[in-house]
Parts: C-alpha cells; sequence; structure tokens
C-alpha cells in the first residue's frame, strides 16, 4: 500500500463503509503499476509485482513514456547553476565531483544547457546527502529502497536533488553500491523537469538499473523528453570523452532492501472536506502552501498531486502545536510562526538562533497579546498582521510598522468575517480566512471577489 501511495497516488479513505471501494481502487492502482513496468495486468500482488516493488528505485512518482512534470516546469535560462553541498564519506570528493560534473555533461549534450558549478552560496540545483529526515517532508527510508529524489525547476527547493546517505555510493558499478553518476543523472533528469518513463533502459526509468558507464550516451527516449522541453543543442555536441574504465559488472540488481518498519498510527486529524473545517493559520513555504490545525498540517503542493498530511512535530519538534498565524518572507525560505506573545524564525525547516522572541519587537504596543493572521505583499514588501479588530502593515526592508497603522479591518476589508484565523496571499489576492469561510480580495483594493468554505483549497 506504501508503494502505490507513494508512486502511483492511491489514497486510502478511512472507515469500513470504504473497505470494498479501497480494494477497488487498490486493484487499480496495481493494475497502472503493472501496465507501467510492462508486467502481465491482473490487480493482483502476484510474486512478479512484488518482486519489482522490491527494486531499489527513485523516490519520485511513476507515469507513462517519457513525460515531463504537470505544467512542464522547466528552466527559463540557459546557463543553470549547481553546487554540491555536502559530500559522501563513501567516495573521494574529487569522484563525487566528476561524477555529478558528467551526470550534468549528459543532458547538455542534448539540449542547448550548460552548467557552471558555484562553490558557495545559493545556486539553481543544490545538490546534498543526507540520512532519513531531512527537511524537505520526504524522508529517506535507509539501505535499499528509495536511493535519491530531486524537485522540478522552480524557486526555492526547486530543481534541488537528494542523495540517500545510508546507501553506499561508489564511482564504478558494483555489487555492493549505486553508482553515484547513473543515479545522478537519473536524478537531474527530474532536476530538469523530467518526469519518469516506462521504457525499460531509458535514463528516466524509475528502477535502478546497473550499467557499464564506459562510453555511456543518453538513451534515444531521454533525447527526446528533454528536448521537448528544451531543444536540441545549437551546434552538434562533440563526442562526449569516454567515461573512465572500470570494474566489469553484469548489471545485475543489489538484494532487495531490508523492510521498514512498521510506523504508530497518527491520531485522528479533522477531515479535508467537513464543511466545518477552520484554520489557525496558513503559510506558503518553498513553492507549497501548508495549512495548520491543532498539531495538523495540510500541504498542498505543485510537486505532487492531491493533499499530504503530516504533523508538525514531524518537521519542527520543537515547536508546539496550534499556530496563531504564520507567513513566508517574500519566499526567501523564511517562515515566521506566531503563538500567543511569541514568534519563532524558521528558516526552511530550522529554527533559527535566539527565537522566541516578544512580538512587541516587531513593534505590536503592550496590548496586543496574540497575533490572529499574518499574510506577506510580495510586490509592495509589506506584511499584513491582523488582531482583534485591526490590522498593521510592516515593511520588511525597514523592519519597522508603517505609520497609519493600526487600522479598522471592517473598514478596509469591507464584507469579511472577523476576527481573521488565517490569511494567504496567492497570485495577486488575498484569501482570509474566518471560521469555515474564506473571504477572496483583491490585493490592491481590498475589494472583496467571492466567498468560498475553507476547505475548497482540498478539491471538495
Amino acid at each position: 500500500q506504501k508503494y502505490l501511495e507513494a508512486f502511483y497516488d492511491f489514497k486510502e479513505e478511512r472507515g469500513s463503509l470504504f473497505k470494498s471501494k479501497n480494494l477497488d481502487q487498490m486493484a487499480a492502482k496495481i493494475r497502472q503499476m503493472q501496465s507501467f513496468f510492462g508486467l502481465e495486468v491482473t490487480g493482483q500482488l502476484n510474486p512478479e509485482t512484488l518482486d519489482t516493488m522490491k527494486q531499489p528505485r527513485c523516490g519520485m512518482p511513476d507515469v507513462r513514456s517519457y513525460s515531463t512534470f504537470p505544467r512542464s516546469p522547466r528552466w527559463k535560462k540557459e546557463d543553470v547553476t549547481y553546487r554540491i553541498v555536502n559530500y559522501t564519506p563513501d567516495m573521494p570528493p574529487a569522484d563525487v565531483e566528476e561524477a555529478i560534473a558528467k551526470a550534468f555533461q549528459l543532458w547538455s549534450s542534448a539540449t542547448p544547457l550548460s552548467f557552471s558549478r558555484l562553490r558557495s552560496g545559493q545556486a539553481d540545483i543544490m545538490i546534498s546527502f543526507a540520512a532519513g529526515f531531512h527537511g524537505d517532508f520526504y524522508s529517506f527510508d535507509g539501505p535499499g529502497g528509495t536511493l535519491a529524489h530531486a524537485y522540478p525547476p522552480g524557486s526555492g527547493i526547486g530543481g534541488d536533488a537528494h542523495f540517500d546517505e545510508d546507501e553506499t555510493w561508489t564511482k564504478f558499478t558494483t555489487h555492493s553500491g549505486y553508482n553515484l553518476f547513473l543515479v545522478a543523472a537519473h536524478e537531474l533528469g527530474h532536476s530538469l523537469g523530467l518526469g519518469h518513463s516506462s521504457v525499460v533502459g531509458a535514463l528516466m526509468y524509475p528502477i535502478y538499473m546497473a550499467a557499464d558507464t564506459r562510453g555511456y550516451r543518453l538513451p534515444q527516449d531521454d533525447v527526446d523528453g528533454i528536448q521537448a522541453l528544451y531543444g536540441p543543442p545549437r551546434e552538434s555536441p562533440a563526442v562526449p570523452t569516454a567515461f573512465p574504465p572500470q570494474e566489469p559488472t553484469d548489471a545485475a540488481l543489489p538484494a532487495e532492501p531490508t523492510p521498514a518498519a512498521p510506523t504508530e498510527t497518527a491520531p485522528s486529524r479533522p477531515e479535508d472536506c467537513d464543511p466545518r473545517l477552520t484554520f489557525d493559520a496558513v503559510t506558503t513555504l518553498r513553492g507549497e502552501i501548508l495549512f495548520f490545525k491543532g498539531s495538523y498540517v495540510w500541504r498542498r503542493s505543485p510537486y505532487f498531486s492531491g493533499i499530504e498530511h503530516d504533523t508538525i512535530s514531524s518537521f519542527w519538534p520543537s515547536l508546539a502545536a496550534g499556530f496563531d498565524a504564520g507567513y513566508e518572507v517574500d519566499k526567501k525560505d523564511r517562515v515566521l510562526f506566531f503563538k500567543g506573545d511569541q514568534y519563532w524564525a524558521v528558516s526552511g525547516y530550522n529554527i533559527e538562533p535566539g527565537f522566541p522572541q516578544p512580538i512587541q519587537n516587531l513593534g505590536f504596543p503592550p496590548s496586543v497579546r496574540k497575533i490572529d493572521a499574518a499574510v506577506h505583499d510580495p510586490n509592495t514588501k509589506r506584511t499584513y498582521f491582523f488582531a482583534g479588530s485591526k490590522y498593521w502593515s510592516f515593511n520588511e526592508n525597514s523592519q519597522s510598522m508603517e505609520r497609519g497603522f493600526p487600522r479598522k479591518t471592517a473598514a478596509d476589508f469591507q464584507g469579511i468575517g472577523l476576527p481573521l484565523d488565517a490569511a494567504l496571499e496567492k497570485h495577486g489576492l488575498l484569501y482570509l480566512f474566518h471560521g469555515p469561510k474564506q473571504y477572496e480580495v483583491d490585493i490592491k483594493s481590498k475589494k472583496l471577489i467571492r466567498v468560498a468554505k475553507s476547505s475548497s483549497w482540498f478539491d471538495c
């Protein structure tokens, strides 16, 4: 079931009434998986299907033929930067750098793209090695299983590639580890905008297939896919330099991964489509939208379909649940969370030192004991704070409250319910949440456009 949830968008519906429906949906997903891998399509977990599920593979979902991600994200420039953030102890740093550089060379040979390495700062594609939970909602699973994953082009975490440090990484193809060049070349295909391919032998085939990398060239299916996004190279590329001699291999796959230990069942959470659903706080983070209620967080992301469910403690163990408000500072992966008369600053998934701090440090008078909602306007670099019947405007550049505030919320945002529970900015619109309702407001004119259920973000 976890395999189908991770790679084929299977969603189990809770309750005994849905048991038959769940079995039918699971059989349909098994048939989809069998069809993808060219297996006999039965809808049943026969030995061949189970063996395929146990193979080491990429952590991104599957699709058919060569494919791109939804909306075909691509880099809008031809010179893309990358940075190797850290190194695996399994290989000398020089060998890691060589494997990554050759993986990029494979894609540049078929496109107009060029890749430049940065040794510090923020690059378009950040490459790192990590084990278990590593701050991006997709924990690694130990030796075997998921080897690595990468994100499609975009800001923040977009384009980044992560490799499971619990694996053994090698320069050559062996039975005792995974060839870093082969896995990196596959993951960088995701970083450039490609999804998985059902063509056996394609680089973007989801299951790891050991291969002799001497003279390795990009398979035609992958050439077709990447050129559908970026076009052919401007000049005929030179024949790639042959890769270093390596140890012989029969391309056999490694042993089956160790099964993951069972996880405990999380406490019950509010249903997605409950018409009475309310939120404590809403914010963006690394391109995703996070909805908070009690100890739970719902995630809506451009990187996957549907809604993911998690707990706050799984990402920020030292933060107490029950946020009052939160907002991302100008899409810089920095989020401020508010609870009571204190606030915390979080960079990505790390709490910044020196926090919590009193909200009065932001310029609030002592009479303000909590923030109801907060939302950032990236166009004006202003953040609106709502508390009770009033709101404030905070200048992120000068780090100070603006003159003329606070103002009466009802006077400027007419027709909305107060007090607010949460707020969100998306595509020039404000979404102000009060109880089970959300009010869509034009951010410039502050005029109410429409009213909808708060749960409408969950495709209800």
